[in-house]
């Protein structure tokens, strides 16, 4: 089970981007105006809601600036933006939609892009597919004539959206249509499922001869066969209201022609007669989306590549090696360092990766004023480290006094231009200089929760800047404070729901707040004399409020705080680890929160608290069990816990990290039941016994750091994949070193390749050669598993039938 786990072949999808904004949002339906009411979107996979914005006031044109990011555990058909109003009575009223099928996303992966609304009509709120078969048959009536019938069969359907939060009740009508003819039959009513299983069989008179000697056998009249068709409707059963919508396919009968069985998957699709309305009178929405599909091949076909990768630190000159190449040619793609970031931490080499390639910026750098200022490959490295480690520090520095700041909502305006009527800006000032102190003493009192990897890079740094500035007595405190305070702790208050202190971006009034304190905490930060710390504001309100926090000992404060979190002291890990919330979720009526040691369902109080070492099993549980979607169980020393999440991507998430949380627990289970037990039997394998043991082999966790969240094989296809869309830039690469190589004259040619970074050029070549045979197996391998792809019309890979 382990080898075939080990070979297993894996496909991974994620969705990173913004919510911008939205411009001249049209009326709703009825009689209240867009105008008149508050707004939010909505992310959706298919039909499943994923995301949710805040709601913004009253605005035509609102400002959003949500972030968000989450991996897609399950194949899907559209990504879906929509826009709603909230009406005077609370209402969701539907403003428009954005619509994008999965294969065009590739279309608009990575950059902004305005999209015109569209009209959220029902008829074409569809998802799911089906599985039918069809067949021609010959029929002797009761006359003795023989005549040709179309048998159809409706096996299943799988993934229907829900109805209402619930799992639908559907039935499918049959129908073969023509010219001059529509027969329509119907299943029975499937219950509470969102894969029903029909297994029903229709027939259909197709074609009928006055003699059996008049017709071939099995043949069917062509004119009959270019003109009918199948049309399958999937609809709700509502019981006293209409019913419900669910999809269609239409499937053509001459499709039996060359084969007398036609056995497929189709997608359900929209009614193409639907509701047709103008949409340039809705608005539109601007997104930023990012959508990667990753498939991850065995591990054993990554070694090569990883190797290579963790041998950078080693290499000399720094410039040669595998890693610092492909932040080369990637430089201009911010997301291109992330996965070399994550490889790195997850192996423990990334201290001496990026205290190599800081010191050849070092080299570099003619003024100490000027250090680490840069988007260098030195400072992407480290932005995307404190980013990725500094998680839950920030989260205990920092969350305590933002959730203050935005709940209590004070004003603290101070310029006095954009004062409003009746504000005091003396109480405006006391009310930020108060923010201020309370940010800058959780910073400056944090040292002892700072990570031992951040302390480790910022006394490397300080030591590097001290080396090649030894006559500055400032370089080695401006060296650090340029990345802890300027790139860390002043960004997260600037935008704390990037770094998941808060759930969505702040409103404009709390935003304004956070700038002024950003602007401040930067400034209180930033090393160097009083006169230039002054002379860094434009704004003459700036530069009076600064001017008030210099009798604190400001300076005091920053120095010790920078000495302590870069000393020479290596230093421990504080504990606070044990604090971490690793998970949060809502659900209901419950908060869900999973720290180091324990696995909480709370409310107002504790509702079910477990000890992570008690965790036996932590699997998904069949729909079946209580007619209900996205269930997973949590299998302890007592009876099991069934949960419910918000939706596919929050059950995923639960099961990733309960699962690492518990992987090395004793007692783990090597098989479950995947429904539950009850009338006296488990309904997955009918066993009587509660304690029998279960019936289908556990799932096996993924080996990751917990903490840093690393899955190393992904993050290696994904350096495979950007190395691939850079060839021409690789081959320019050595078209350099060879270059350079050959010519021993002035360095003049160098010029022509002055965006690569090439200080020995046979070494560098050397590295572009390995790279390049690392990647023509990887390409390979990708290609030998490109050739079993999914038939199409199977379950993996399902037909696009027409439409109306």
């Amino acid at each position: 089970m382990a080898e075939e786990d080990d070979a297993r072949i894996r496909i991974l999808q994620s969705l990173r981007g913004k919510i911008c904004e939205a411009k001249n949002l049209g009326p709703v339906s009825g009689p209240n105006r867009q105008r008149d009411l508050c707004t939010f979107c909505t992310i959706s996979l298919d039909q499943e809601e994923v995301f949710r914005t805040k709601v913004f006031d009253k605005s035509v044109s609102p400002f959003y600036g949500e972030d968000f990011y989450f991996e897609i555990p399950r194949p899907f058909q559209c990504l879906s933006f929509y826009v709603y109003a909230k009406s005077v009575f609370q209402r969701e009223l539907p403003v428009g939609k954005v619509s994008i099928r999965k294969d065009d996303l590739c279309k608009y992966s990575g950059k902004e892009h305005w999209f015109s609304l569209h009209p959220v009509d029902p008829n074409s709120e569809v998802q799911g597919k089906v599985h039918l078969e069809m067949r021609l048959n010959e029929l002797i009536t009761e006359t003795g004539q023989i005549g040709q019938h179309l048998v159809v069969r409706i096996i299943e359907c799988q993934g229907l959206p829900l109805i209402s939060g619930q799992n639908c009740d559907p039935y499918a009508t049959v129908s073969l249509v023509g010219p001059a003819r529509s027969d329509q039959r119907k299943t029975k009513v499937k219950k509470k499922t969102s894969n029903p299983q029909f297994e029903e069989t229709f027939f259909f008179e197709v074609t009928r001869s006055s003699s059996y000697a008049k017709k071939s056998h099995f043949q069917v009249e062509e004119e009959d066969i270019e003109k009918l068709e199948l049309k399958v409707d999937l609809w709700n059963n509502e019981n006293l209201a209409q019913d419900v919508f669910l999809g269609e396919t239409r499937v053509p009968v001459k499709v039996l022609r060359d084969d007398h069985i036609h056995k497929a998957w189709y997608l359900l699709q929209p009614k193409g007669n639907g509701s047709k309305s103008k949409s340039d009178d809705l608005g539109s929405l601007r997104l930023r989306l990012t959508y990667i599909e990753d498939t991850v091949l065995p591990s054993a076909c990554y070694t090569p590549l990883c190797n290579l990768l963790l041998k950078s630190p080693d290499v000399k000159p720094i410039s040669a090696s595998a890693a610092h190449i492909l932040g080369d040619i990637c430089r201009e793609r911010y997301e291109a360092v992330l996965p070399t970031v994550r490889l790195l931490l997850h192996h423990n080499r990334f201290v001496p990766f990026v205290s190599a390639v800081a010191a050849l910026e070092l080299e570099n750098t003619q003024e100490a004023n000027t250090i680490f200022r840069g988007n260098s490959l030195a400072t992407r490295c480290i932005d995307d480290m404190m980013k990725i480690v500094g998680k839950n520090y920030l989260a205990v520095t920092l969350k305590p006094v933002i959730d203050e700041i935005c709940e209590s909502n004070k004003t603290c305006e101070i310029d006095p231009n954009k004062l409003k009527e009746g504000d005091n800006v003396e109480v405006n000032k006391e009310n930020l200089q108060g923010y201020v102190q309370k940010v800058f003493s959780s910073i400056t009192q944090s040292s002892s929760s700072c990570p031992p990897l951040m302390c480790d890079v910022f006394r490397s740094l300080r030591h590097l800047a001290c080396k090649r500035f030894p006559g500055d007595p400032h370089v080695q405190y401006s060296a650090v404070s340029s990345f802890v305070f300027l790139r860390f702790f002043a960004v997260a208050v600037l935008s704390p729901h990037t770094f998941q202190l808060r759930s969505h971006h702040p409103d404009p009034e709390i935003s304004r707040t956070l700038t002024l304190i950003s602007k401040t905490i930067q400034t209180l930060g930033s090393w160097g004399s009083l006169s230039k710390k002054l002379s860094s504001f434009k704004e003459t309100y700036m530069y009076d409020f600064f001017k008030s926090f210099q009798e604190d000992k400001c300076i005091e404060k920053v120095k010790k705080f920078l000495d302590e979190i870069s000393s020479n002291v290596s230093k421990e890990s504080s504990g606070l680890e044990d604090a971490v919330v690793l998970k949060e979720g809502k659900k209901n009526f419950y908060k869900t929160n999973i720290k180091q040691n324990n696995f909480c369902f709370s409310g107002k109080e504790a509702l079910c608290i477990i000890n992570v070492k008690n965790i036996k099993a932590v699997e998904k549980l069949d729909e079946s069990a209580f007619n209900r979607k996205n269930m997973f169980q949590v299998v302890h020393s007592e009876k099991p816990l069934y949960v419910q999440a918000g939706n596919c991507v929050e059950a995923s998430e639960w099961l990733e990290v309960l699962g690492q949380v518990s992987r090395c627990n004793e007692g783990r289970l090597s098989t479950f039941h995947p429904s539950n037990y009850t009338s006296g039997a488990w309904q997955c394998c009918k066993s009587p016994s509660n304690n029998e043991p279960g019936c289908k082999p556990c799932t096996t966790t993924v080996l990751a750091n917990l903490q840093l969240d690393i899955d190393c094989d992904r993050e290696t296809e994904r350096i495979f994949s950007l190395l691939s869309s850079n060839d021409t830039k690789l081959q320019n690469m050595e078209d350099a070193c060879a270059s350079m190589a050959v010519y021993q004259g002035p360095q003049r040619e160098q010029e022509d390749y002055s965006k690569f970074t090439i200080q020995e050029p046979k070494e560098t070549f050397q590295t572009l050669k390995q790279l390049r045979n690392i990647m023509e197996e990887l390409q390979r391998q990708h290609n030998i598993r490109n050739d079993t792809t999914a038939q199409y019309g199977s379950l993996d890979n399902p037909i696009v039938g027409k439409t109306s």
